[in-house]
């Protein structure tokens, strides 16, 4: 069973990061996914926004999920280089992260995430840019 046929049958029991975090899969489809967070007190840096690196953990997630539906049985991956630019803090609420491949290669895929607020407004908290090993596994 494939870690992508594990997070389908379990949900967020699959991977434990997404256990503490919260963090729930709303889909992950070949080339999109979208991931759901609720912001909690203890996610906060000492000033009340929540911390960068959650806003960057969820934009990952999200854009590996995307790309697992579109890996060979042998393949795997990888984050190789990671880039995101913070547009706006958030205190609490729930966020969505929906993340998309531009490229999968033979070795590398090229992939880009958006961490939005899930209400009305949709307001972007963040834009990442990443790429990711295709290794092989067995």
């Amino acid at each position: 069973m494939t870690y992508l046929d594990n997070i389908r049958k379990d949900g967020k029991y699959a991977n434990p990061f997404f256990c503490l975090t919260g963090i729930e899969v709303v889909f992950a489809e070949e080339g999109r996914a979208v991931l759901k967070m609720a912001v909690r007190p203890d996610m906060l840096n000492g000033v009340g926004w929540l911390q960068g690196g959650m806003l960057v953990a969820l934009a990952d997630e999200a854009m590996a999920l995307a790309l697992y539906p579109m890996l060979e049985k042998t393949e795997g991956i990888a984050t190789i280089s990671e880039s995101t630019s913070f547009i706006k803090g958030v205190r609490d609420g729930v966020i969505l992260a929906e993340g998309r491949v531009i490229r999968k290669g033979r070795r590398v895929a090229f992939c880009e995430g958006e961490v939005k607020t899930d209400d009305a407004e949709k307001t972007m908290l963040s834009r990442t840019t990443a790429s990711f090993a295709v290794t092989a596994c067995k």
